[in-house]
């Protein structure tokens, strides 16, 4: 007896589930009058038919969820509508949208760290004026609210504490804040230009992708992002230690000089 039951079970979860449209519709959090909408657009597959009933299967399911996650990305249906188009031409949507991801996925970590007016103050003291604080609301670092300030990043804000606790005048690291950035958008388009030219021409091209080169691309960028940030930072570090040296030569020369004077 146990033994039937197992295998009645057991024929049971070999079956793939169907759904109706309105189980369907709810299964993927969105309304009938949608699902039917998505069909018109012919963004999902026909269902199998029995007699007048349509039977959906886990891979509408999986379709609407797709559908509704490139919706989040911000894409248009249109948009939706011609990667699923690619996919059904040959060419893998996950491939595509793995793809997608791997272009503009961020390139940071950082987390952002919230600061109220009283530990503004005991951090930054008279130097928490409206000028520094338009400076960094101008800089795109914090964002102002009525009980405090909400900055992108908790390794900048320590950074410009422990500056200032040092004896480094606000407005000074703000104006440092805001030349570093320019020199560092510089190299993020020389990066953007070698990746663009090199590792995905291929993206420019009229003709679409041959099968498995979207897996392939995404592959490869993933492999370049470590290295793009491991050759800023050593070039940072280079770049310091040359500037440390000439100004410490510098530095000794003046002194000589002013020993000879006096």
């Amino acid at each position: 007896m146990l033994i039937a039951v197992d295998k009645v079970r057991a024929a049971a979860g070999d079956r793939k589930r169907e759904y109706r449209v309105e189980e369907l519709a709810e299964a993927a959090g969105i309304t009938t009058r949608t699902l039917r909408f998505y069909r018109e657009r012919k963004l999902l597959q026909p269902p199998r038919k029995e007699g007048r009933i349509a039977w959906y299967g886990e891979e509408h399911l999986a379709r609407l969820r797709m559908i509704g996650e490139l919706l989040e990305r911000g894409h248009t249906l249109g948009g939706i509508a011609e990667l699923i188009g690619a996919g059904e031409s040959g060419r893998d949507v996950a491939e595509l949208i793995g793809l997608e991801a791997a272009i503009v996925a961020p390139w940071s970590d950082e987390t952002p760290v919230r600061l109220d007016w009283d530990e503004l103050k005991t951090a930054f003291g008279d130097q928490l004026t409206e000028e520094n604080t338009a400076e960094s609301i101008a800089q795109g670092y914090i964002t102002v609210e009525e009980d405090g300030i909400t900055h992108v990043s908790r390794r900048l804000m320590d950074a410009t504490t422990e500056l200032v606790a040092e004896g480094v005048p606000l407005s000074a690291v703000l104006d440092a804040s805001r030349r570093t950035r320019e020199h560092v958008d510089a190299i993020a388009e020389i990066f953007i230009e070698v990746v663009g030219e090199h590792l995905l021409s291929a993206l420019a091209a009229d003709t679409p992708l041959p099968p498995g080169e979207a897996a392939r691309l995404t592959e490869r960028i993933l492999r370049v992002r470590p290295l793009a940030r491991t050759v800023a930072d050593a070039q940072f570090a280079l770049a310091m230690d040359r500037r440390v040296h000439v100004e410490y030569l510098e530095l000794l020369r003046q002194r000589r000089e002013n020993g000879s004077e006096a």
